[in-house]
């Protein structure tokens, strides 16, 4: 199994969109981080954990799922990357392979003692971008393959059809 931990202050700092709606509303750019990261974790099959500071949220330790991404509020005196270091120790083992997304230089060198791969933000930026098209591809190959009528007519019957439909004769 693949474990992402995502910083999330981090990134949000780091991705151009979100960085400019962090701007303008931080708890709007969270969710859309989270919204991205559910794509990701869809396409992916990551189990995708994402990790804020309580610095900018006031209150005690939060844990909650949001579009089954794990989200952690870290406790008031406690950082994300104090948070991800520990996460990357408590779940790590042989079948476990833990990703580490955070532009941190700090953070990254402190995951790859932990046996952890780091991924900087603009790489995670890169792959979310070709997640997001490969689910455009997925889309829009499914809704070529669907039948326009579970019962297949012959344009001359679909021409009358059409007819009944706008009450003409």
């Amino acid at each position: 199994m693949d474990i992402l931990l995502v910083d999330g202050y981090n990134i949000i700092g780091a991705w151009p969109d979100l960085r400019v709606l962090k701007d303008k509303d931080l708890a709007a750019a969270r969710d859309r981080l989270v919204e991205k990261m559910a794509e990701y974790q869809g396409y992916s099959g990551y189990r995708v954990i994402i990790i804020f500071d309580a610095y900018y949220v006031h209150g005690t330790e939060k844990k909650y799922n949001n579009h089954l991404v794990e989200v952690i509020f870290t406790k008031k005196t406690e950082t994300a990357d104090e948070r991800i270091e520990k996460l990357a120790i408590d779940l790590s083992n042989r079948r476990t392979q833990i990703h580490v997304a955070t532009s941190d230089y700090t953070e990254q060198w402190a995951i790859f003692g932990q046996g952890a791969l780091r991924k900087s933000a603009r790489e995670l930026y890169n792959e979310m971008n070709l997640v997001e098209k490969g689910i455009e591809k997925k889309v829009k190959k499914i809704q070529e393959k669907k039948p326009s009528s579970k019962i297949p007519l012959s344009e001359e019957i679909a021409e009358i059809f059409e007819k009944w439909r706008r009450g003409q004769k």
